[in-house]
């Protein structure tokens, strides 16, 4: 029973802290990447892998969630989300130190939690864009920034305790961390949650899918999510390995001033989004997205890469609610199911940009001719490796700059 003193406000807190939540999920095991690399002997595509079992692990909660959420109920799902969550990060903070194996006790420890980000991803949009509000895309923008807020906090607070306590006791974290799922979960028991669609008036996979508009945003949802989480993910040790600055300033201008900046991004335009044309306002983030990439690749001052690094949070920050936006306006009735088809989406591009990278990475620091491919960069073989990495994922704002110009001169798309 929803108790009466529970409001649809309740709901809405508990949906940013079910983001908050998700960001600890995708920000919290970055910030050990040059831990576990120096600790467990842990090369880069093996970090690289630890996004990928993330994403598809999410991606395989998506696609449950697309199609069982609605008849099994928001609530208990949300429940379920928050719950699987709290097991994962405690197993985080015990399982690499008690197995034989760290990095097969990382792996588990993914997998859980990631189940829980799963579910959190396909609902908590939905439950949102459910309530009583006028202004749909602001609300969805606002929402969306609590996972800014929470990256932000993850990195800062996370930072701030691994100086005071050491990286030898980095496994503390995780089950500091764990409490906030722990809490969001009982909060969800309670809060009033409405349906999205009415039961049997929601569009059918075969409707979404004979739309072409549909497709442009699944293209565009696997732009964004590999945008944004290719920058994010490898901002630490970008600013660790490729720029050679210690740990507590990497963390801080890396990902920290990311995750400030694509906070700012989604609260403006949550709070003025009625005023500025979603489609045109993504047209000119894609492009100052492909800008910063490319100076943060380039720039041959450490300073400049650094800023540029941290200034890509602002222009990733509309892409992926605006394609929610984009979607919902076009596809009224697309319910829970066309919310997890984008998530699916986005997911794919979160596993693939990152891992990308990764991959590119390892393979340049076996090859010394990238040396000669980068010539007057005074960078060692590192440190160039992570730049080439992040220059072949520019792919994926460019493809969203283009897609959006496409359909802009085919206005049926959008």
């Amino acid at each position: 029973m929803v108790k009466k003193e529970y409001t649809y406000k309740h709901t809405t807190y508990a949906c940013y802290r079910g983001y908050i939540t998700q960001a600890i999920i995708n920000n919290l095991i970055p910030l050990f990447f040059y831990i576990f690399h120096s600790t467990f002997d842990i090369n880069y595509e093996q970090l690289a892998f630890l996004i990928i079992a993330n994403f598809a692990t999410q991606l395989i909660a998506d696609i449950w969630a697309t199609k069982y959420a609605d008849r099994v109920g928001y609530r208990k799902c949300m429940v379920a989300a928050h719950g699987l969550s709290f097991i994962g990060f405690v197993l985080l903070g015990t399982l690499p130190l008690i197995l034989s194996n760290a990095y097969t006790g990382l792996i588990i420890s993914v997998i859980v939690y990631a189940l829980g980000g799963g579910l959190l991803e396909v609902i908590v949009s939905p439950i949102i864009e459910a309530l009583p509000n006028k202004n749909k895309e602001g609300s969805m923008s606002l929402l969306h920034s609590f996972y800014c807020w929470g990256q932000m906090s993850v990195v800062f607070i996370s930072t701030f305790i691994i100086w005071i306590i050491g990286t030898d006791m980095w496994f503390i974290l995780p089950l500091l961390w764990s409490l906030f799922p722990l809490y969001n979960m009982f909060k969800f028991l309670h809060v009033p949650i409405l349906p999205l669609v009415e039961d049997g008036k929601g569009m059918n996979i075969k409707e979404l899918f004979s739309s072409p508009s549909f497709y442009l945003f699944i293209i565009l949802m696997i732009c964004a999510g590999a945008s944004e989480l290719t920058m994010s993910q490898w901002s630490s040790f970008f600013a660790e390995k490729g720029l050679g600055l210690p740990k507590l300033l990497g963390d801080l201008l890396g990902p920290g001033l990311f995750a400030l900046y694509m906070a700012i991004g989604r609260v403006l335009y949550g709070l003025w989004g009625n005023r500025i044309p979603i489609k045109k306002t993504l047209i000119i983030s894609s492009l100052l997205c492909v800008i910063t990439y490319l100076v943060t690749v380039f720039s041959p001052y450490p300073l400049l890469s650094l800023i540029s690094c941290s200034l890509t949070g602002i222009t990733v920050a509309l892409m992926w609610p605006g394609t929610f936006s984009l979607s919902s306006a076009k596809f009224p009735r697309g319910g829970t199911l066309m919310f997890g088809i984008l998530a699916i989406c986005g997911d794919i591009g979160c596993s693939v940009g990152p891992w990308i990278t990764g991959l590119i990475s390892d393979h340049f620091t076996k090859n010394e001719n990238i040396l000669e491919a980068w010539p007057n960069m005074n960078l060692d073989i590192e440190q160039l490796a992570i730049r080439t990495g992040l220059l072949v994922a520019i792919i994926f704002p460019l493809m969203m700059l283009i897609g959006l110009l496409l359909a802009r001169k085919n206005r049926r798309y959008t």
